[in-house]
């Protein structure tokens, strides 16, 4: 797929993962749409889009845990930008490794909310103007936690998991309907979702965000005649 005036929506793209997908997406020239809910660091990622070359970009506030917020962003984005070709699923929250009476209910609802239920929601949302397009992909960003069970991630570990057994059914879904989807599976990143949780980890070793973006934009500009299912990352 040539990535040159695609229309893609990030979520998450403010900060860590999707900030740098958003800047490498730019480079080759598609327009972005970033989601998050800190108004100041997506109007900073939207000029380093701009900057690095996408000719249209911009930041809107949406928080995933609000569905009216879901629909009220992806409303502008086809107003604005007249179509989504390209939905990149990438936001997602951590709580705290322990065990599962360690965590609080408010944190138990808002990992669920924001990693799986906000995704679905999104995906909803986007699918008509997705299946609209040409070339239609939705790429979900979900952690070696969709495939890997590991303690101290109860709540977290089920989220993946859920998104990954709702990529599975999409690729079924929309194959008929010329979307391509796909699930990137990645090991730790060196991001600050950790850090806002509270949890002190050596993300000096895990995976560095840019480079992991290098591997979105690999995946999303294959030929029409090639397109990877899933991807996995591991350190």
């Amino acid at each position: 797929m040539d990535l040159k005036n695609k229309i893609v929506v990030v979520t998450g793209g403010s900060d860590g993962i999707g900030r740098h997908i958003c800047l490498k997406l730019a480079a080759q020239g598609a327009q972005v749409a970033l989601l998050g809910r800190d108004v100041e660091r997506l109007a900073r990622v939207e000029q380093e889009a701009r900057a690095a070359g996408a000719p249209k970009a911009a930041g809107i506030v949406c928080d995933l845990q609000d569905v009216a917020q879901i629909n009220a962003a992806i409303t502008k984005i086809q107003t604005d930008f007249g179509g989504i070709d390209i939905l990149i699923n990438n936001a997602g929250i951590w709580h705290k490794a322990g065990p599962l009476d360690t965590i609080s209910p408010e944190m138990l609802e808002a990992t669920v909310q924001t990693n799986l239920t906000g995704l679905m929601q999104m995906t909803q949302a986007a699918l008509p103007a997705i299946r609209a397009a040409d070339e239609g992909a939705i790429l979900n960003v979900i952690s070696k936690s969709g495939v890997v069970a590991q303690g101290g991630q109860s709540v977290y570990t089920a989220t993946k998991y859920g998104a990954r057994g709702f990529t599975e059914v999409l690729k079924e879904e929309e194959g008929a309907n010329g979307v391509r989807v796909a699930g990137l599976y990645q090991s730790g990143t060196n991001t600050n979702m950790f850090a806002k949780a509270g949890e002190d980890v050596p993300n000096h070793i895990f995976t560095e965000p840019d480079d992991l973006a290098d591997v979105v934009v690999f995946l999303l500009s294959r030929p029409a005649k090639l397109w990877i299912h899933d991807i996995r990352i591991e350190l």
